[in-house]
């Protein structure tokens, strides 16, 4: 068993099992509140979630049954600096060096959005190498 210092985890339910995927629908607790990953966490803003995790073993899983999905911490950090702290930091720098110089604010402001659309242009074309990183597990829960 794993550490729970290592592992962000989410109760789910199996609700689709193929030769790739294994969809697991997320199961909102009333512990994400108190959880400490709850701010990098998508499935503790949502009522419920579905998640696509590879197919190792998908013989082993069954339609209707509890699991838990597993995300190493590490990575749950480096998703939070991807979607959340790189924008910031761009936007922040942007918008003191463009101030600096005096720049107009909608130049500041179409400088930003630019940007920050480049940037997540430069995130969509790297996804593929990126979902390669962010893998999910699923460990069956005890009956």
């Amino acid at each position: 068993m794993s550490n729970k210092n290592d592992n962000v985890e989410h109760e789910g339910v199996v609700i689709d099992v193929d030769q790739d995927f294994v969809s697991v629908e997320m199961v909102r607790q009333s512990a994400c509140s108190s959880c400490g990953a709850k701010g990098m966490c998508s499935a503790s803003d949502s009522e419920s979630g579905i998640i696509q995790v590879p197919a190792n073993g998908f013989d082993l899983y069954e339609k209707g049954e509890r699991v838990k999905v597993v995300l190493k911490r590490s990575l749950g950090f480096k998703a939070l600096w991807l979607s959340y702290l790189i924008p910031l930091i761009i936007l922040l720098i942007l918008l003191l060096l463009l101030s600096t110089f005096k720049v107009s604010e909608i130049l500041i402001g179409l400088s930003i959005i630019g940007a920050l659309a480049f940037y997540f242009l430069i995130i969509y074309f790297l996804k593929d190498r990126i979902k390669k990183e962010f893998v999910f597990t699923l460990e069956k829960l005890d009956k």
